[in-house]
């Protein structure tokens, strides 16, 4: 009888093994060349949504090298689109930005004064790219950072849907990872743009390979989506805003990525944006936590790490 560790062992293996087929399935998409660990802090610029929100980069800076800066753009279940085009209304537009967090977006991006550009399309993703011109405007924003500095690095964080959706889940994110994100998303400005493309943060993949390990009894505290997910001002269970702890598991993909570097060791007694403490995981399960991350961006070489890293 396999004992509990082998099970362990096999449930991780299992899930790397997922990952790695996707990323063999999906090479009709150009795969980004590998990126370099950054010299040093980074200044980024977050465009996005409340799947973004306030808490989130500010975790990051507290797990970033000392000099990391950031702004962001925000609003309410934003497009890309309405980013862009001067017309159209961000919701939650006044709610969501307060300086010094907050800069124009288009100011801020055609400054070159960023490292690393962090782009965030609205959920449903599918409405995204069938009304919203997702692809399209994916490349304007790529295309921005990309004329006012050619070593801006460019990158797509993956978000997720509803925990109640009825496909699942668990199955939207293995799914639409490959059909929606890559092969409807990035597929177009990928093969615009092979030597400066954009990369991808692996949220959404990250976040179900937490709620996976913690279905196997490997985080303290996590079980089920809900666990990482937050609660409505009614006190029910949001569906879809991350709670501390899935901001933190976010917070790790970001660093992990932009930063090229392993997340094992950083700290994980953190901050609210407000300066409140944020509810964290245990010693124990933050570690776990940690390699999860890890090993989810070593498996998917759109995130910029190498094949013999991917594969080691």
């Amino acid at each position: 009888m396999m004992g509990r560790r082998g099970i362990l062992a096999a449930g991780a293996a299992a899930a790397t093994l997922g990952l790695m087929v996707f990323a063999t399935r999906s090479r009709s998409v150009p795969v980004p060349p590998p990126l370099d660990p950054p010299e040093g802090p980074l200044n980024v610029f977050h465009l996005g949504h409340s799947l973004v929100g306030p808490d989130m980069p500010h975790m990051l800076a507290q797990l970033a090298p000392e000099g990391h800066k950031y702004n962001s753009q925000l609003g309410s279940g934003t497009s890309l689109r309405a980013h862009w085009e001067p017309g159209e209304e961000i919701l939650d537009f006044a709610a969501a930005n307060h300086l010094p967090a907050y800069r124009d977006a288009k100011e801020a991006i055609g400054s070159g004064e960023y490292n690393a550009v962090v782009l965030t399309e609205m959920v449903e993703l599918r409405d995204a790219i069938k009304y919203f011109d997702a692809a399209k405007y994916l490349g304007e924003w790529g295309d921005l950072a990309r004329d006012t500095s050619p070593d801006t690095r460019i990158f797509l964080y993956e978000t997720w849907h509803w925990i109640d959706d009825p496909q699942g889940w668990l199955n939207r994110i293995d799914a639409d990872l490959e059909a929606l994100w890559t092969g409807k998303l990035l597929s177009r400005d990928s093969r615009r743009n092979p030597d400066h493309p954009v990369y991808l943060i692996p949220g959404g993949q990250a976040m179900a390979a937490v709620v996976r390990a913690g279905a196997r009894g490997e985080v303290e505290g996590i079980a089920k989506p809900a666990d990482l997910f937050g609660r409505a001002p009614d006190g029910s269970k949001d569906p879809i805003h991350f709670n501390d702890l899935g901001a933190y598991v976010v917070a790790l993909a970001h660093y992990a990525v932009l930063y090229q570097r392993s997340p094992f060791g950083l700290p994980h007694r953190l901050t609210r944006a407000d300066g409140s403490p944020a509810v964290t995981f245990s010693p124990e399960a933050a570690a776990r936590v940690q390699q999860i991350v890890w090993d989810t961006v070593r498996a998917l070489p759109r995130t910029g790490l190498t094949a013999a890293e991917a594969a080691g």
